[in-house]
């Protein structure tokens, strides 16, 4: 773990995507210069799914990969063991489904959820292509390169493509990673409703903040407009980064932390923290439309995509296989609805 949980703060919990890791995922962001200010204030935890980390064996023959319910409560499990009361969300894709299911089922343990690339559908392209491809082994790489990725971006971004292909292709063992993307393609739409004035008043929806993620080249792009008109107007906000693709982490690191400092602020943390970024401003219909300064730059996507090599050295990485094996004792290895256009 990066940092020591403080008793009245809740630590920023990770979940990576399908075809990545805690390092491929998040590495470009936790690395970032500007995320140094949030990382001070907040112990980090990373979790992974079972079999996703680097350098993971074979899941052994007969092992049933959880499902995405069992994986949302493996979470719950992992916070306990550390004694950590509540957290921070993080997560996309895959990661940002499991960790919605949690909030949804632990609404005590979460203060607010930063979800990039959220689906909250049953079924989408990937269920399609696993039933329509043949030769899986051979087209995984390449299925989860077209989930992650814009079209765009795997045209005109080589290198980008190239260094993503070399993780989901070689840091990732294809066989636990196929029982992951099976998991997930098994998954049940989120049983959440959006409340409506006058309308049930116990309706399942999220009971703490949420901005929802997603660049405006992004295959995920109306999953999560489906997903945002899903939740509450009163404690969602969706961000829309333009000139920006499948990977706004990667992609463009700094103004995501500056959202995410905004975010942080509004749930009564960091009341000091700088911004340079992101200018607010209000509309006459009461919708709150953030704006960022400057252009997307490809270099700075080259320069991103090549940290995610690197490792914070202090990090505690975290595998669900090894707490979900043994949930008694886990041996874990060393306010109106707003709308942003970035």
């Amino acid at each position: 773990m990066k940092g020591t949980p403080k008793p009245n703060r809740p630590v920023i919990l990770t979940l990576h995507d399908i075809g990545l890791n805690h390092k491929t995922c998040f590495n470009p962001l936790f690395n970032h210069e500007d995320m140094q200010e949030i990382s001070r204030h907040f112990a980090v935890l990373h979790v992974e799914a079972p079999g996703q980390h680097e350098g993971a064996s074979t899941l052994p023959t007969g092992f049933v990969y959880p499902s995405m319910d069992q994986l949302s409560e493996t979470l719950a499990i992992v916070l306990k063991h550390y004694g950590i009361k509540s957290a921070i969300g993080l997560a996309i894709g895959a990661g940002a489904y499991i960790m919605t299911k949690f909030a949804l089922n632990h609404p005590d343990m979460v203060e607010g959820l930063v979800l990039i690339n959220i689906s909250a559908q049953s079924e989408g392209w990937m269920d399609w292509a696993a039933h329509k491809m043949s030769g899986w082994a051979h087209t995984l790489p390449d299925m989860i390169i077209t989930h992650l990725f814009s079209k765009e971006e795997i045209q005109t971004n080589h290198d980008l493509i190239a260094t993503y292909r070399h993780h989901i292709q070689n840091g990732v063992n294809q066989s636990n990673l196929q029982q992951f993307v099976k998991s997930y393609n098994s998954r049940k739409a989120l049983d959440v409703e959006r409340p409506v004035q006058g309308g049930t008043i116990n309706v399942r929806t999220l009971k703490c903040s949420s901005l929802l993620v997603v660049g405006d080249s992004s295959p995920a792009v109306d999953a999560v407009v489906d997903c945002n008109s899903k939740l509450n107007p009163t404690k969602t906000t969706l961000l829309k980064m333009q000139d920006c693709g499948g990977l706004p982490q990667v992609d463009q690191p700094g103004k995501l932390v500056e959202a995410i400092k905004y975010f942080i602020q509004g749930l009564g943390y960091m009341a000091s923290a700088s911004m340079t970024r992101l200018v607010r401003s209000r509309t006459s219909s009461g919708t709150s439309i953030a704006s960022m300064d400057g252009s997307r730059s490809r270099s700075q996507s080259t320069r991103s995509h090549t940290n995610v090599e690197q490792r914070g050295r202090s990090q505690t990485d975290v595998s669900m296989q090894s707490v979900s094996n043994s949930p008694s004792e886990p041996v874990l290895p060393a306010p109106n609805r707003t709308e942003v256009s970035c």
